[in-house]
């Protein structure tokens, strides 16, 4: 499979057991609400691309991010924008979460995520992913970002 972008979602958890999201300000994704994240540089390793995207997008610092997954993004009629993103969900870490220009954060509780605020996807993995289990997943997406299809890698 042919990617043109490899990416990180990076999803922290408090010790209440609530999730942070982002509602993108703009871009791709623009008014979604998603795990604070973004495009992996050449040079550095998924793990210190979440790093950065989180410290860069939320003020927050990330000791130990966990991957829990990796996820393949196809988009049928415009595969140049086909993603690979590894999914990390962080309980160690430390700062105050702040908006630093890409979008509200909120705190989440697990079972009040809103996914129909999200990408369509998520609610095939997200909520298995926050509980721990790991997610290796294809979808495949119209036009309007809507699945189609997905597999279990």
């Amino acid at each position: 499979m042919d990617f043109s972008f490899f990416t990180t979602h990076c999803y922290i958890l408090n010790e209440k057991g609530e999730v942070l999201l982002q509602c993108k300000s703009r871009g791709f994704g623009e008014g979604k609400w998603n795990g604070p994240g973004g495009k992996k540089k050449p040079d550095e390793t998924f793990e210190e691309s979440a790093i950065r995207e989180v410290k860069e997008e939320t003020g927050v610092t990330m000791k130990k991010p966990e991957k829990l997954g990796e996820l393949e993004y196809i988009f049928v009629g415009n595969e140049t924008i086909n993603t690979l993103a590894n999914v990390f969900v962080c309980r160690d870490w430390e700062g105050e979460p702040k908006d630093m220009g890409e979008g509200e954060l909120k705190w989440f509780k697990i079972n009040e995520v809103p996914l129909d605020k999200m990408w369509d996807d998520d609610q095939y993995w997200l909520k298995p992913l926050l509980s721990g289990q790991y997610q290796h997943k294809r979808f495949y997406f119209d036009k309007n970002g809507k699945v189609i299809k997905y597999e279990e890698l």
